[in-house]
């Protein structure tokens, strides 16, 4: 007769608290990210001493072909799309007190005279601050 115990088995592993720290983690990093919407087309920045890139609630592209493109708009409705979605930033907010701002990423071999009426068509549209945002060399 064998009175010897049984061999024990071992515990299985508990995943569940594994499980827990990748889901906060995941939900860690979903907060922690920023999110910017895609850039409508490549732009080659100017060179400048000093990056003049702000925390602009706007942001139009030149492109080196003179095209416009804001947000998903391109061409010709890009600076009708600006102007909508200032008009529709300024019903939300008052402008009048802080008036938003604009980074223009213009493309470095943009033609110069579009850049001056583009630069006159925003100041008409009621952007009275216009960044011009370049890349350190």
């Amino acid at each position: 007769m064998d009175f010897a115990s049984p061999p024990r088995r071992r515990p299985a592993e508990n995943l569940l608290p594994m499980i827990n720290v990748v889901f906060l983690l995941l939900i860690f990093f979903l907060i922690a990210a920023k999110l910017a919407p895609p850039e409508p087309f490549a732009v080659a920045l100017p060179d400048a001493a000093a990056d003049a890139a702000g925390s602009s609630a706007f942001t139009l592209h030149l492109g080196a072909d003179g095209g416009l493109g804001y947000a998903e708009a391109m061409g010709d409705t890009a600076l009708a799309a600006l102007v909508a979605a200032r008009a529709a930033h300024c019903a939300a907010n008052d402008c009048a007190a802080l008036p938003p701002s604009l980074a223009l990423r213009a493309d470095a071999a943009a033609p110069a005279d579009r850049l001056a009426q583009l630069l006159a068509s925003l100041g008409a549209a009621g952007f009275a601050t216009v960044t011009l945002v370049t890349a350190n060399p």
